[in-house]
């Protein structure tokens, strides 16, 4: 067992060391990026969007509608950047629409 350490430390730099330690980072990145999915595009793409995945630093993104996945495709810069502005970390570098 680890001994205590005498100075005082934040629950949010245990969880982080935490993370660190038992690199869980890229598992809390994959479901970060769904969130911020959600959050960046809104209800009206959200309702159309039925899966999402990151492998490696690619989003991939299935849609229902083959309107929307055409219309998204024209702004995929756009999406990349305020999806890494979102996750605080630039994780994402390509999106493909499906």
């Amino acid at each position: 067992m680890a001994k205590r350490k005498a100075e005082e430390t934040s629950i949010g730099d245990v969880l982080k060391n935490f993370i660190h330690t038992n690199k869980l980072e890229k598992g809390l990145d994959k479901v970060n990026v769904k969130d911020a999915w959600h959050n960046v595009m809104g209800n009206a793409v959200s309702k159309y969007t039925t899966g999402v995945l990151l492998e490696n630093d690619t989003l991939f993104v299935q849609l229902s509608s083959s309107v929307l996945r055409e219309e998204l495709s024209y702004g995929r810069e756009k999406i990349i950047k305020l999806i890494n502005e979102e996750l605080g970390k630039p994780l994402v570098g390509k999106v493909v629409l499906r």
